[in-house]
């Protein structure tokens, strides 16, 4: 270890105040409250290395940030060391800020948030009920997620395409997920399309209007939207992913923001938690922020302006997270403790919802209830691991075979026999996948289902199901059609 690495360590470890939380005496208070720095930072102690990436934490307690370190390395090839002034993409905690912007604009009467899209995206099809602004900040509109449809028509994680390219597959889809307001399902579309509202309500950027509303009022000097891959970011940490016994960079050319592509840091994130916790970026805004969703049966969903209502070991918590490429991000609020927790990591194996509970069950000790024990024999789930294939081969693999075309995703896929008779799927160099049949005329891989549709016996087409993706209509090409 050189001594530039070891100084960089020394200055990431900064205890901001030796007052945290304890349990009280006979119930009863018993002068300051002391916490037990050493069983938080034991929570990332996978990651307080010099050879590996890691994360960054804050926690704050009644308007102070109590304390803020980094574990592991902001940038391995120059060894520079995560602190908590490290500039992190934190992916879908940007929602928050994009929701807040609508709020905003919502309050200032430049839109309404009973406005149908389409009267401020006007490429949008003609759905049979449209969705509005509110039904895609609560993800009730149905509008399928372009990250899924992206990937469905083959493009990979590292491939480049345009806010113009979104737009356009977007307006592609003759149908929605669902009736507008019947169901919620996450969708990063919804999110895109509002800070393309933004754009087109104000006349400025969702990063100009981010900052003339939010950041520049909150002093958040280092946040911003970034909608521009090439621009350079100070103290900005680099993505990595597992590979072999090291890592490899995972970042991202893409420049969409709005559902996520907002980049900050643990200190001037101390401002945005605080702004939520006392109402004070503009009275009464905090209470539309974390207005729940009502769906059209009158049920209400935990999701409400970018944050997720929820409980943790019996207390009331306020968030979301954040991950995309190599970078992963958690904003937990505890409104009824004052305390907020947040961690910001640039590895992509990282689960920070997971280590910011670690740090809540050492500040809160002596305010949570007994954590649920897992049940003996039950099967464990790796956070984050593609779920392992289940069905058995193809039985009909001649009669599927074919060129398939999807108008909505504007490509073909072509189903293949394989080499032992199964079924293989091609499109793009993204897709290439073995299929399993697991019902009738339905094979299925990885998350990918394949409904296939028959006219006078004959396989006509299939609709694909993808998770954030439902019933995208393929038709057959050429013969047997």
């Amino acid at each position: 270890m050189n001594r530039r690495t070891l100084a960089a360590l020394a200055i990431c470890s900064i205890p901001l105040a030796a007052a945290g939380v304890a349990s009280y005496a006979d119930g009863e208070p018993s002068g300051e409250r002391v916490v037990d720095w050493k069983a938080v930072d034991a929570v990332f102690s996978a990651y307080d290395r010099t050879s590996s990436p890691g994360c960054a934490l804050g926690v704050v307690q009644d308007g102070e940030l109590v304390y803020a370190r980094g574990y592991g390395m902001a940038n391995l090839e120059h060894g520079i060391a995560i602190s908590p002034q490290t500039v992190f993409r934190t992916g879908s905690v940007a929602k928050q800020f994009t929701a807040a912007a609508i709020a905003i604009a919502a309050r200032e009467g430049v839109i309404s948030l009973d406005d149908p899209v389409k009267k401020w995206i006007p490429t949008l099809p003609d759905y049979p009920r449209d969705p509005t602004i509110g039904e895609m900040v609560h993800h009730t509109s149905g509008l399928r997620d372009y990250l899924t449809l992206m990937s469905l028509k083959g493009l990979r994680d590292d491939d480049f395409y345009t806010d113009a390219d979104v737009l356009e597959v977007i307006s592609r889809q003759r149908e929605l997920n669902f009736t507008p307001g019947s169901e919620y399902l996450y969708s990063n579309s919804g999110y895109f399309l509002l800070g393309q509202i933004i754009l087109e309500a104000t006349g400025r950027s969702l990063r100009e209007y981010g900052e003339e509303k939010i950041f520049g009022p909150l002093q958040m000097t280092h946040t911003h939207f970034h909608d521009d891959h090439n621009a350079v970011v100070s103290n900005r940490a680099t993505g990595y992913a597992p590979e072999g016994d090291g890592y490899r960079i995972s970042q991202t050319t893409l420049d969409m923001i709005g559902d996520g592509g907002v980049f900050t840091s643990i200190e001037d994130l101390v401002h945005w938690v605080n702004a939520l916790n006392d109402d004070n970026l503009a009275e009464g805004l905090t209470p539309m922020l974390e207005t729940r969703g009502v769906l059209n049966s009158g049920d209400t969903i935990a999701y409400a302006f970018g944050q997720t209502h929820g409980t943790y070991r019996g207390l009331r918590t306020v968030g979301h997270g954040g991950s995309f490429v190599g970078f992963r991000a958690d904003i937990t609020r505890l409104p009824d403790q004052s305390t907020s927790v947040m961690t910001i990591c640039n590895r992509s194996d990282s689960n920070p919802t997971r280590l910011a509970r670690g740090v809540v069950d050492a500040l809160l000790a002596d305010e949570l209830t007994p954590p649920v024990v897992a049940v003996e024999g039950a099967a464990a789930v790796t956070p984050g691991a593609e779920p392992a294939p289940e069905g058995g081969p193809v039985t009909h693999s001649a009669e599927y075979a074919g060129s398939y075309y999807s108008a909505e995703l504007d490509i073909d896929y072509v189903l293949s026999r394989n080499e032992v008779g199964g079924l293989s799927l091609q499109a793009g160099a993204g897709v290439h996948i073995e299929l399993l049949d697991v019902g009738e005329d339905t094979v299925s891989a990885f998350g990918l289902t394949l409904r296939f549709v028959r006219g006078g016996g004959m396989v006509t087409g299939f609709e694909v199901d993808a998770g954030r993706v439902q019933h995208v209509a393929f038709l057959r090409q050429g013969s047997g059609s």
